[in-house]
């Protein structure tokens, strides 16, 4: 529901510019939302030869070889794992941290932009009979509660890993009765196995990695969240005007056969059972193409 941008950069050892290099260079082939915000930050070249390997460690981060250097850059879990030791941020948002070798270089913090929809397609979600919105995310709480209150979320996770998430989404699937639908919207490549095991998966099309794409039954490639809403809205009226066709056939057909046994129904009684219910079957279904503009 947001856009990430970097906001800040804090340095420990090395200058702005060359903790932002280093991070873009570890970046550079990770499809993550938060990993294109830091490559579009960076102004200059990034020589791709220097880079040795990457390997993206799940709902953590990048370890990457950059010139024989190892170099960590995600959350604080990773630099956890790696014995680092990080020097906190007092801003709310996501934070990057940095480590060259073992060492920590910094830490780059990533403010989540609210899309100015977001609200609005909350709000919407809610007035089409949606019972209730839940946001999972990596993020920390502080930071995640600030959002969700923002925009009207019902309910909230943070700090999750991927596999975190798919347990919350398990768990939401069983308090739903069989009648009901979980949707999950993502736009990650850890919000792949995530979107794939919802009963529909949503993908944000524009930003969203390849992964997360092909999982998902929808991909909205504007990455309008107000387009949830409508497809919503589109997929109710599709399915309405499927029932009334089927209904309206079934009954047609019903009251014709009922006639002809009595003796009451002619050909052209036949003629309109048979024809006449399929052409205006098709043009009560071209009120599909007809949506209200949400």
């Amino acid at each position: 529901m947001g856009i990430f941008e970097v906001t800040t950069i804090h340095n420990a050892g090395v200058s702005e510019e060359e903790l932002l290099k280093i991070a873009a260079h570890a970046e550079i082939y990770s499809p993550h939302p938060i990993a294109r915000s830091i490559l579009r930050e960076y102004k200059g070249e990034i020589d791709e030869s220097a880079v040795e390997s990457t390997k993206e460690i799940s709902g953590k981060g990048i370890s990457a070889v950059i010139k024989g250097h190892s170099v960590l850059a995600g959350n604080e879990k990773l630099m956890k794992d790696n014995d680092v030791e990080v020097i906190y941020c007092h801003e709310e948002g996501t934070i990057v941290h940095i480590a060259v070798d073992g060492v920590y270089k910094g830490h780059i913090h990533i403010g989540d932009r609210i899309k100015p929809s977001a609200k609005e397609a909350i709000s919407r979600l809610h007035n089409l009979g949606v019972k209730k919105t839940v946001m999972l995310t990596g993020d920390d709480g502080k930071t995640a509660d600030e959002v969700s209150k923002k925009i009207g979320i019902s309910e909230t996770h943070a700090e999750l890993l991927p596999q975190d998430k798919v347990e919350w989404v398990e768990k939401l699937r069983k308090e739903n009765s069989e009648k009901e639908k979980l949707i999950f919207v993502g736009d990650g490549i850890n919000d792949a196995p995530v979107i794939a095991s919802a009963d529909i998966g949503i993908a944000m099309g524009a930003l969203g990695s390849d992964a997360a794409i092909e999982a998902a039954d929808v991909v909205l490639m504007d990455d309008d969240p107000l387009k949830i809403a409508k497809a919503v809205a589109i997929s109710r009226k599709c399915m309405r005007i499927v029932y009334e066709n089927i209904w309206f056939a079934i009954g047609v057909k019903v009251i014709c056969l009922i006639l002809g046994a009595l003796g009451f129904a002619d050909m052209w009684l036949a003629i309109f059972a048979d024809v006449g219910v399929m052409v205006l079957a098709v043009l009560n279904a071209l009120r599909c193409l007809r949506v209200k503009n949400l």
